[in-house]
C-alpha cells in the first residue's frame, strides 16, 4: 500500500533522498501538470515534454526550494511559464520564418531595422508584465482563449482575466507611447 505525502512531507524527503522523492512527486503530479500544460498548448506530447522538463528542472534545484509551501503551486506555476515560454518561441520563429530571403531583407532594411526595434520593445513591455498579467494577456493575445477559457486554465474568475486584460493594455501602452510617437515623427520628416 502506498503511502500519501503531505507536499511539507515530500519537499523535506527531497533535501534528503532526492531519487525517490522525485519519483514520488512525479507519481503524485506528472498527470496534473500534463493537463495543465494541454489547456495551454493542446498538443499532448508537448504538454507531457513540457511537464517533463518542470521535473528535470525541479530536480537540479535540489537545495534551492526553502521558500516553496505548496509543492502543487510551484510545480503548476512552472510548467505555465514553460508553456508561456514555448508559445513566445514559437511566435518569433514564425516571425523569422516570414521574413524571406536576403535579398528580400536588405532592400528593406531600414523599415526592418525599425520593425525589429519595435518588436524588441514590443517583447521587452510584456516581459516586464506583472506575472499574471503577463500570462493572461499572452494567452488572450498569442493564444487567442477566450476569457472563460483562461479564466479555467489559471484558476480565476473571468472578472479578474479582465482586469489583467485591461492592465495590461494600459502598461504596455505607457511602456510603448515614447517608442511609437518616435516612429511616428519619424514617418513625418
Amino acid at each position: 500500500m502506498q503511502r500519501n505525502y503531505t507536499d511539507k512531507e515530500l519537499l523535506e524527503l527531497f533535501e534528503e533522498d532526492d531519487e525517490l522523492a522525485i519519483s514520488l512527486i512525479f507519481r503524485a503530479y506528472y498527470s496534473y501538470l500534463c493537463k495543465v500544460a494541454f489547456k495551454i498548448i493542446p498538443d499532448s506530447n508537448l504538454a507531457e515534454d513540457l511537464s517533463q522538463e518542470v521535473f528535470f528542472e525541479l530536480w537540479r534545484k535540489k537545495g534551492r526550494l526553502q521558500g516553496v509551501t505548496s509543492l502543487k503551486a510551484y510545480l503548476r506555476r512552472a510548467v505555465v511559464n514553460r508553456a508561456l515560454n514555448f508559445i513566445r518561441g514559437q511566435r518569433v520563429k514564425l516571425v523569422d520564418e516570414e521574413l524571406g530571403p536576403v535579398a528580400s531583407r536588405q532592400a528593406q532594411a531600414p523599415q526592418q531595422m525599425e520593425a525589429d526595434e519595435l518588436q524588441r520593445r514590443i517583447d521587452e513591455a510584456i516581459d516586464s508584465l506583472p506575472e499574471r498579467c503577463r500570462m493572461v494577456f499572452v494567452l488572450s493575445r498569442f493564444e487567442d482563449m477566450s476569457y472563460q477559457e483562461i479564466a479555467e486554465v489559471l484558476d480565476i474568475s473571468v472578472k479578474t482575466v479582465e482586469n489583467q486584460i485591461s492592465k495590461a493594455l494600459r502598461l504596455l501602452r505607457e511602456a510603448l507611447a515614447p517608442f511609437l510617437s518616435l516612429l511616428l515623427f519619424l514617418a513625418l520628416i
